[in-house]
């Protein structure tokens, strides 16, 4: 894609946050697009939000498991931006209005203890600069009409990014099995969807070794107190007005997101 073509995606892009109404797949107007286009669109957008007062605050890593990655015919994840604007606190209710067609999904939050920036990351490098983990549930969201996402769709919309929740009560890497963590998502108190953290590339931990030399060679440093969202230990559930839905994580706990009701 050429510059042009670039920048009007990313005005498509930001047109459809502004007014809450999805597009149609960037890969239909744009056939030629690939994978680096889709990530030039996305620098573009974020930084269109942080220009606009927001900040970067950490990083996804979607894709993660090998569902998602059949699914999308991929063979690696893909990344977006988490900014400011996105955490949302547990218990308080969120406003529905502000997502076009959310869905939610647990997820172990890494905290970042100190920096990393690759290439070269080790699981030894990735662990040692985890300060801690939390419970968390992140709100994905699309911009393209009905989620018909192509790979370079979901990228150019940083990722299907939408919101966060933490859990409050942070637990130590030495405390917890990653990969034998089991997942229980509710939905309304009913039993939605079940897990555990070897879904997301055998192991969590290897997510975050991913990104760190994933963005690394771009110029991108993980910062301390960055939070990263390894990706998803069970499928993704739609979300509607009123909902209040609870991961509980073995070995770290639990985490709630509350829904505004409708107009709120």
């Amino acid at each position: 894609m050429d510059a042009s073509k670039v920048q009007d995606a990313v005005a498509a892009l930001a047109r459809a946050y502004e007014t809450r109404k999805p597009i149609e797949p960037l890969i239909e107007a744009y056939p030629e697009a690939d994978v680096q286009d889709a990530y030039r669109i996305q620098q573009h957008l974020v930084r269109r939000w942080v220009e606009a007062g927001d900040s970067v605050r950490g990083h996804k890593v979607g894709l993660a498991s090998a569902a998602m990655q059949r699914q999308m015919g991929v063979d690696q994840p893909d990344y977006g931006h988490l900014t400011g604007g996105m955490f949302h606190l547990e218990h308080q209710p969120i406003p529905v209005g502000k997502f076009l067609q959310p869905r939610i999904e647990p997820e172990i939050a890494f905290v970042l203890g100190s920096a990393l920036r690759g290439p070269g990351v080790t699981v030894a490098d990735a662990v040692r600069a985890v300060d801690f983990v939390l419970p968390s549930l992140e709100i994905v969201d699309s911009r393209i009409r009905d989620w018909r996402i192509s790979l370079v769709d979901t990228i150019a919309d940083n990722a299907s990014s939408g919101g966060v929740v933490l859990g409050s009560q942070p637990a130590k890497l030495d405390d917890v099995d990653l990969r034998l963590a089991g997942c229980i998502l509710y939905q309304n108190g009913e039993i939605a969807a079940t897990g555990a953290g070897g879904a997301v590339l055998g192991s969590p931990i290897n997510a975050l070794v991913w990104l760190a030399n994933t963005v690394g060679p771009l110029g991108v440093t993980l910062e301390p107190g960055h939070v990263v969202l390894p990706g998803s230990m069970t499928r993704a559930i739609p979300v509607r007005p009123g909902d209040t839905v609870v991961a509980t994580i073995a070995g770290i706990g639990s985490v709630t997101a509350v829904f505004g009701k409708e107009g709120a």
